[in-house]
């Protein structure tokens, strides 16, 4: 009967056919370039909280309306932060961690945003203090990994009774890195192990499942890179966006784009960026991804730009999956990819062209460039 209910799912799957399109698209640009953001997505709208312009440290907060293709103000941050994090859960945006200064002391406080007041309010404190680290919402809860310094920390927060939890070290300690909550489990993607832009990139990739409290290890990601953004897509797929550490082009940055199946644990190279940038944050709006901001070069630059990535041409995306648990999403993704039915489709685009990018200085996309560590 099981195996029954997996086909006639995966048989569904059918009616929807998959575009032959380019998957990057734009919208309104931000109101002012910055990298080193924390990007959410809250009540359908687009958040972009802090970052850095140059050697400022920015408080401001903007918010993109895909009704009117238009960014406004919110309040600003009750502090500047940079390299901080950002994650909705209940209807508020919770922003963790980050830097309050250039890379002297970095800040354990938590800050938690209400778009019906426009107000912010300070939330009990992470366990320990943390730059860069990244964050994700499983099950109403938001896990917090690794960061400068405690690299392997890793600590969960509960919106409903304002308390930290510490939790088993993250096995492979780094900062800069990504993370997203799929299926009740939360994915550590990428990073690199020392503050210095690029340095030290790595490839893992390790889910942690809070129902065991244990972590295991899974495929590494083809590109290792650092600064680099994440987003779940369709409830099954782990997408990788650009990042920082690539020693093959001048611009020292990465438009890699890649999915890993959490179903059939596997990597798959897709279209990549049109901008490449670090610095970056990503979030999920409708089934479309959006990367606003970021930095074109590494340690270096700023931009407005703000791209959108639909995975549905590139990635055969079903119906949000129910929560299966591990088996049980892996039986499923057996059955389909056998059938063909749904998976990673060959990208529009094999690989970025970087000569344009060769002639392309910080000067010519920024308005300001500092070189961070």
């Amino acid at each position: 009967m099981a195996r029954i209910a997996v086909l006639l799912f995966a048989a569904s799957l059918l009616a929807a056919p998959v575009a032959a399109a380019d998957p990057w698209s734009t919208r309104a640009p931000l109101l002012e370039a910055v990298q080193e953001v924390a990007v959410a997505e809250l009540g359908g709208r687009l958040y972009v909280a802090g970052g850095l312009q140059g050697a400022a440290i920015l408080d401001r907060v903007e918010v993109w309306d895909p009704a009117t293709d238009a960014w406004s103000f919110a309040a600003p941050l009750p502090i500047p932060l940079h390299h901080t994090t950002a994650t909705a859960v209940g209807g508020h945006l919770y922003v963790i961690g980050g830097w309050p200064d250039l890379f002297v002391t970095p800040t354990d406080r938590v800050f938690e945003y209400d778009p019906g007041a426009n107000a912010w309010t300070e939330k009990a404190s992470m366990p320990t203090a943390r730059g860069s680290p990244a964050a994700a919402a499983v099950d109403g809860r938001i896990y917090v990994a690794g960061g400068d310094p405690g690299a392997t920390d890793f600590a969960v927060y509960d919106p409903a009774l304002d308390t930290w939890q510490s939790l088993p070290a993250m096995p492979t300690g780094r900062q800069h890195l990504a993370a997203v909550g799929i299926d009740g489990l939360f994915y550590a993607i990428s990073g690199r192990a020392s503050l210095g832009a690029g340095v030290g990139n790595l490839a893992a990739l390790e889910v942690y499942d809070p129902g065991t409290g244990t972590w295991s290890a899974l495929p590494p990601i083809p590109t290792a890179r650092s600064g680099l953004a994440a987003a779940a897509v369709g409830g099954r797929f782990a997408v990788a966006f650009g990042g920082e550490g690539n020693d093959a082009d001048p611009s020292g940055v990465f438009g890699e784009l890649e999915a890993y199946d959490t179903v059939l644990g596997q990597w798959t190279e897709l279209s990549p960026m049109p901008t490449p940038r670090h610095g970056i944050g990503a979030a999920t709006l409708a089934g479309l991804v959006h990367v606003p901001g970021g930095a074109p070069q590494e340690g270096f630059g700023l931009t407005t730009v703000h791209e959108v990535y639909d995975p549905s041409e590139e990635l055969v995306v079903p119906p949000e999956l129910p929560a299966l648990g591990a088996a049980g999403r892996l039986a499923l993704g057996l059955a389909l990819g056998a059938a063909g039915l749904y998976g990673a489709r060959a990208p529009r685009r094999a690989s970025r062209t970087s000569a344009r990018w060769k002639a392309i200085g910080c000067g010519s996309v920024a308005s300001a460039c500092m070189p961070p560590p």
